[in-house]
């Protein structure tokens, strides 16, 4: 349950809400222009926006069209800077939570 409450302070933190809401949003604007522009369901849309900026690019999804080529060239310039500002602030605040001691 201890973790619980840590992401709860998380989520608190005006910082960390900023970053969770800017990071939401990139990956919304992926999700709709994939859907629209590669015709895709909006599962794979939002799975391909996330796989993009996260650099894992599994390769199961490709491309198809040159305006969804274009798109994700700007996407990743973008969205990659944001989206590892939220993942390393997400493990900084892990790291820095306090160690139970041991009571010998």
């Amino acid at each position: 349950m201890p973790l619980f409450f840590h992401f709860i302070s998380f989520l608190k933190d005006k910082e960390y809400q900023r970053l969770l809401l800017v990071s939401a949003i990139i990956v919304c604007i992926g999700t709709f222009v994939y859907h629209y522009l590669e015709s895709w369901t909006w599962l794979d849309a939002c799975y391909f926006s996330i796989i993009t900026l996260t650099t894992i690019g599994y390769g199961d999804l490709s491309l198809q069209t040159d305006g969804g080529k274009l798109f994700t060239i700007f996407y990743i310039l973008v969205g990659i800077g944001i989206i590892l500002g939220f993942i390393n602030a997400v493990y900084l605040h892990y790291k820095n939570l306090p160690k139970k001691s041991k009571n010998k």
